[in-house]
């Protein structure tokens, strides 16, 4: 027996709205039980095996600890979230300038090349010790270096790519009117990278989120949400950590999120004209 939409059965097809509707809920929906899920089955195993809250404490109790330090909880994750998005700007800016130095200037590219893949294998605790040492412990530039260099390499790697990766056509065609080197890379190579630039921001932004904590663990300003973790299990309070673990998580999910939502907007709007051109193409056939 074949169940037929009403709305199918009376317009012929399924409303616009409501296919994006079911679509989003298909998408959504097997990530939101499956957390559940684990919840649940967290709590369990906690409560039934009677495990010490030093191994492994129960969702219940860090939720506990999450609503009795709220304030605390908000003020370090302001904190950690304003130096990690210092930081992921900071690095996506020279990232990206780096990016076209390197398509216009060939020696620079073997220049930098070697250098970004080296600093990119260095771990982020042996950069956070470097620069708390060529710093000051109450200022926050150790931090925003960190973030910054570990932000760079994905943001440099997936910009230069996107900047080469350019019609033969077009680039002769540039040439053929003797554009310049700027205005070729404005009109033609830099909406050529728009994608690659945002795959490279789904890999930085959370990734900044995480120099930063492992920054906090090392010294600085004592008001993160990476020292907070540090203090909380040190005080064998390990549900208030996984509290702190839980608004870290928090954080760099929202990170992850709004480089999707700016990525969705930033391909809508330079899709627009293109889309407007081809319906404007297929009218004039159509009229002939």
């Amino acid at each position: 027996m074949t169940v037929v939409d009403p709305l199918v059965e009376e317009t012929g097809t399924a409303l616009p709205h409501l296919r994006t509707d079911r679509l989003r809920l298909r998408v959504w929906l097997p990530a939101l039980l499956f957390g559940v899920a684990l919840l649940v089955v967290w709590e369990v195993i906690c409560r039934a095996g009677h495990l010490p809250t030093y191994v492994l404490p129960a969702p219940s109790d860090i939720w506990t600890q999450v609503t009795a330090n709220t304030d605390v909880i908000r003020t370090s994750a302001w904190v950690t979230t304003r130096n990690s998005l210092t930081g992921l700007v900071i690095g996506v800016i020279v990232g990206m300038v780096a990016a076209m130095l390197a398509v216009w200037i060939r020696p620079f590219d073997e220049l930098l090349s070697p250098m970004a893949a080296a600093a990119a294998a260095i771990p982020i605790v042996a950069i956070a010790p470097i620069f708390y040492g060529m710093y000051s412990a109450t200022q926050e530039m150790p931090r925003l270096l960190t973030v910054a260099v570990i932000v760079f390499f994905p943001i440099y790697v997936s910009c230069a790519r996107g900047l080469r990766n350019i019609s033969g056509v077009h680039a002769d065609l540039m040439r053929s009117y003797a554009v310049g080197r700027w205005a070729i890379t404005r009109t033609v190579r830099i909406p050529a990278a728009v994608g690659y630039l945002f795959t490279g921001l789904r890999v930085a932004a959370p990734n900044a989120v995480i120099a930063e904590i492992v920054a906090e663990y090392f010294g600085g300003l004592q008001n993160g949400i990476g020292y907070r973790i540090t203090s909380a299990a040190a005080a064998t309070n390990y549900a208030l950590a996984w509290a702190f673990v839980f608004a870290a998580i928090v954080i760099g999910l929202l990170f992850f999120l709004v480089v999707v939502l700016i990525e969705v907007v930033a391909t809508r709007r330079l899709s627009a004209p293109r889309n407007r051109a081809d319906s404007k193409s297929a009218n004039t056939r159509g009229g002939s």
